[in-house]
């Protein structure tokens, strides 16, 4: 099963540029490790992942009567900006829960993706 993990930016313990640099030394091992120990997990596949910048740097697009909108800055509604994602595919939730204690300590959300078939 698929999923996306979301990496909730206001959830980490302190902002990258906040972080010394053996700080984000650290914080980097931690990202290492979690594509190690998926990796030599039978099942498991990262299939993306990135960090996302800022969410100064994002853009919201609506659709308005018809018309494409774009304004500057994350989506309104948004409450906790997103630091980055992975998309994974792995056995079962147990699992991905399992292996995402590897990963610096950040709130996230997971989603299952939804396996749309032609």
């Amino acid at each position: 099963m698929k999923y996306v993990v979301l990496l909730l930016a206001d959830g980490a313990e302190k902002p990258w540029e906040q972080l010394t640099p053996e700080e984000q030394t650290e914080t980097m091992a931690k990202f290492g490790a979690f594509d190690e120990a998926c990796a030599a997990r039978e099942g498991v596949r990262i299939l993306a992942g990135e960090a996302l910048q800022d969410g100064v740097a994002a853009a919201t697009v609506r659709t308005v009567e018809g018309q494409i909108a774009v304004t500057d800055g994350p989506y309104a509604e948004a409450v906790e900006g997103l630091g980055g994602f992975y998309l994974i595919e792995v056995p079962d939730r147990d699992v991905l829960v399992e292996l995402l204690r590897e990963l610096p300590a950040y709130d996230m959300q997971i989603n299952p993706v939804e396996e749309m078939t032609p």
